[in-house]
């Protein structure tokens, strides 16, 4: 969230946006009007016409591919945000579970969720969608959580673009007349198959009617039109500008329209640019006839000030994790374990974590809360079960900075799975005789036959997880290592005795198998192992192998205990690997307690460190006479922090490179412009001032997404960034986009540098953690003050040390009372600096003071 803040105190700071899936996207579809061969969610997010600067926002959100031609709902504009889950063969009851964090502009309006047939051979057949306004979605902070019916998808309601407009209301000898100056459109939706339209614009003022002329193939027409028309008698009447794709052969298809009431007209007459709108309807509940989609979607929206101003909670929260954590009952971060549950505590968490990595204490951080989790467990067998704070923060902490190390374990064992996709199943009741490829003459093998060939199957997949799994100890991160040392001494000293002996390995391999690997086995998309889900009988087969892991990762202990006896015939290979796993971990905790490496960072991942790569297809420079389908190369493409490189393959020794430091703006491209989908350009600026465009095309709209996301982010902090671009290309002596025959043309669409998704390499802002925990401590700050300022009946003498007090204070001794409370003040007072501090800035931004240092 770091385009949310700002560099000079005395400016105000946009409110930063944050919309997200705080959940697992989770969507079910119950019915469907026909046999499906595949589901997938499909998600966009519109953005109004504001010129404003674009704030961090993050949603779920893609595209509807695939639709008929014409009837595609906004698809392929600057300004919307597009993303798709992956696709769920052959179900009417599909189960995503897919996150999604994106970053959208400050005029975001509004999210819609499309849900997709993908067929193998046609056009995907859209079953519905659900739309949801900004309001609707801001209206509960929590969010929405709910089951929610499709609708019918109308193509006159799939609209998107803006108008500019400048309109007078005059006065002559004949009376009144309405003068209105239609200059030209922008982003408007693709009609004709050709990815263009034919708009024109039809204007309405009482009883009477004027149309522009038709521009043809474009999304951003230019009238610049002049059109009148005479008062009727009668009431005033309002203004309404329709905009259409003129069809030579049947009826024009409709853009969208804009209208402005009698009072408008008389009081302001419109001038600038206005958001396209549908014609207004109600909207068409099917009844739950189409299905529905189960969904948990939040925004949160909020301004994130300079850094000064967290200093001093950032020094509290930083003296908290560094002081005693078993007697603390005052600090923030008490606080915030007592009031938060659920899944706010993991958003928390999520926080908390980047906040402290962020400043070198992601190991005291979690060693705090370690200390406070062993103190209150009295039966090792509870230790960390619960989804506490602790638990939390470890398994998010070991997200953020584990994932390259989980992908070097676990993706060669999980795409030879994905490859060879053979039949494992020890199951009796869940077995498929006839799936097995096992060539014989003796007809359907048996049931024993399948199970020893499936054995034989799992134990050697498992095998490989094992043996990358114990031999990858001097790979795993070294503030893993020494998170999981400090976590190893304290559960030590908290159980000593010999019967708790491998308690301090659980409690390890807990986090390291239960809540990361085992998770990675079974959802490998979820963690980006994968760029699909898997079919059915793969993920059975990848739950076996995380079913054997679990039990692995519980060092045996509750073998043969549970219902699944048919797993008894891989006990003996899983007790085999026990002994494994304990010398795995005894080398893991064996770790000098130096600096956590790296010491305070700004990045979880290194400068040089490979951001993206992949192949993608990129458009030669000076293509000449080639066909566009031939102008385009494959080359393999790496971004790192510096640099974007392409070379002919992977090891290619020469390699073309572009400095990140020289981009300028990173956008999609117009289906039309070379009449291939999923194109991007990268425009740079050279030495002498030159602008550049590198046209490259990604082979799905996801990675599309990801790669524009991936170039924004690292060319954030880039000065002169462009405003607008071109969405098309410079072709036949004229722009594809908005028809201007001059090369040097001004972009005709807007650029969206803070368009992005949020992933885990993303550079860490403590800035925007810290404001994210002070909102949450203020939903305590009553709570905090009713139970250590305003408590009379508790007693701070030496007498009353015994006496009973209130919650936590019972039987608390008189010095620790006495911390407590001024610790509890002195929170409060940091909470109240920070309250006031963005009233002041508030106040700046509504132009109620004059600009200037704020602040004590």
């Amino acid at each position: 969230m770091g385009e949310g803040q700002l560099a000079a105190p005395q400016l105000t700071p946009p409110p930063s946006f944050s919309l997200c899936s705080c959940c697992p996207i989770t969507a079910f579809c119950d019915t469907a009007p026909k046999p499906a061969d595949g589901f997938s969610v499909c998600l966009q997010a519109a953005v109004s016409p504001s010129l404003g600067s674009e704030e961090p926002l993050s949603l779920g959100a893609g595209e509807p591919e695939g639709l008929p031609a014409g009837k595609r709902p906004g698809h392929g504009a600057a300004g919307i945000w597009e993303e798709g889950t992956a696709t769920i063969w052959r179900s009417l009851s599909p189960f995503w579970g897919e996150e999604y964090t994106v970053h959208l502009p400050l005029d975001f309006h509004q999210l819609a969720f499309y849900v997709l047939d993908e067929d193998t051979v046609g056009h995907d057949d859209v079953i519905g969608k659900v739309s949801l306004s900004r309001d609707a979605i801001a209206a509960d902070p929590r969010g929405i959580d709910s089951w929610i019916n499709l609708s019918r998808v109308d193509p006159d309601a799939e609209v998107q673009g803006e108008i500019c407009l400048a309109v007078q209301m005059l006065e002559d000898a004949l009376g009144r007349c309405l003068r209105c100056h239609v200059l030209q459109a922008r982003d408007l939706a693709p009609r004709d198959i050709s990815g263009t339209s034919d708009p024109f614009a039809r204007v309405f003022w009482g009883s009477q009617s004027v149309e522009t002329s038709t521009i043809k193939k474009t999304r951003f027409p230019r009238w610049d039109e002049v059109l009148e028309l005479r008062a009727a008698p009668g009431a005033p009447s309002p203004l309404r500008v329709e905009l259409w794709d003129w069809d030579m052969v049947g009826k024009n298809d409709f853009l969208g329209m804009v209208e402005f009431p009698p009072q408008v007209l008389q009081q302001k007459p419109p001038n600038g640019w206005f958001r396209l709108r549908p014609f207004p309807r109600a909207e068409e509940d099917s009844g739950g006839s189409l299905g529905a989609l189960r969904l948990k979607v939040r925004l949160t929206e909020d301004r994130v000030l300079p850094s000064r101003y967290y200093r001093p909670l950032s020094e509290l929260l930083a003296t908290a994790v560094l002081g005693p954590a078993e007697e603390d009952a005052a600090s923030p971060l008490a606080v915030l374990e007592e009031l938060t549950s659920g899944d706010c505590r993991q958003d928390l968490a999520t926080r908390l974590v980047k906040l402290f990595l962020g400043q070198g204490l992601a190991g005291p951080f979690l060693d705090y809360l370690t200390r406070r989790e062993v103190a209150r467990t009295t039966d090792p067998n509870t230790l960390f079960r619960s989804n506490s704070l602790a638990s939390k923060s470890m398994e998010q902490f070991m997200k953020l900075v584990g994932m390259p190390y989980l992908h070097e374990v676990l993706q060669p064992v999980i795409s030879r799975v994905f490859e060879e996709k053979k039949y494992m199943e020890l199951d009796p009741c869940k077995m498929e005789l006839g799936r097995t490829r096992r060539i014989s003459f003796k007809g359907t093998p048996s049931e024993e036959h399948v199970r020893e060939a499936s054995l034989g199957l799992l134990t050697g997949y498992l095998g490989a997880i094992v043996d990358a799994i114990v031999g990858s100890a001097g790979r795993c991160p070294a503030v893993m290592r020494l998170a999981f040392k400090q976590l190893h001494q304290r559960v030590e000293e908290r159980f000593p005795q010999t019967e708790h002996k491998d308690v301090k390995y659980l409690a390890i391999s807990g986090f390291l198998f239960l809540r990361f690997f085992a998770p990675a086995i079974l959802t490998p998309k979820l963690f980006d192992l994968r760029d699909q889900h898997a079919d059915p009988q793969t993920s059975r087969s990848l739950l076996l192998l995380a079913k054997a892991v679990q039990s692995i990762g519980n060092l045996g202990q509750q073998l043969g205990q549970g219902k699944e006896v048919w797993m008894a015939p891989l006990h003996p290979f899983l007790l085999r690997s026990v002994s494994r796993v304990r010398d795995f971990l005894d080398r893991l905790v064996d770790v000098d307690e130096e600096e956590e490496a790296g010491g305070p960072a700004r990045a979880l991942i290194p400068r040089s460190a490979t951001v993206r790569e992949g192949y993608l297809l990129k458009r030669k420079e000076e293509p000449g006479g080639l066909a566009p389908r031939f102008a385009f190369k494959k080359r393999y493409f790496r971004l790192s922090a510096d640099a974007l490189s392409y070379a002919k393959s992977p090891e290619w020794q020469t390699r073309s490179s572009i400095p990140v430091s020289h981009i300028r703006a990173v956008e999609r491209v117009d289906e039309g412009a070379f009449q291939l989908p999923h194109m991007m350009q990268v425009v740079t600026q050279d030495g002498a001032g030159a602008l550049h465009t590198t046209y490259l095309q990604c082979k799905n709209v996801n990675e599309l997404s990801q790669w524009l996301s991936a170039l924004r982010k690292a060319s954030a902090s880039n000065p002169d960034k462009l405003a607008a671009c071109h969405p098309g290309a410079f072709r036949s002596a004229r722009w594809t986009c908005c028809l201007r025959a001059e090369r040097s043309a001004a972009g005709c669409s807007r650029t969206h540098a803070a368009v992005t998704l949020g992933d885990w390499r993303d550079p860490l802002d403590p800035d925007a953690e810290t404001q994210m925990v002070y909102r949450q401590l203020l939903l305590g700050r009553d709570q905090l003050r009713r139970k250590f300022l305003e408590n009379s009946s508790v007693d701070t003498t030496p007498e009353a040390g015994t006496a009973k007090g209130s919650g936590s204070l019972e039987g608390a001794c008189p010095d620790a009372l006495a911390g407590q409370k001024a610790a509890a003040a002195r929170l409060l007072e940091v909470l109240a600096d920070l309250d006031r501090a963005h009233e002041e800035f508030q106040q700046q931004e509504e132009g109620t003071v004059a600009p200037g240092p704020l602040g004590p």
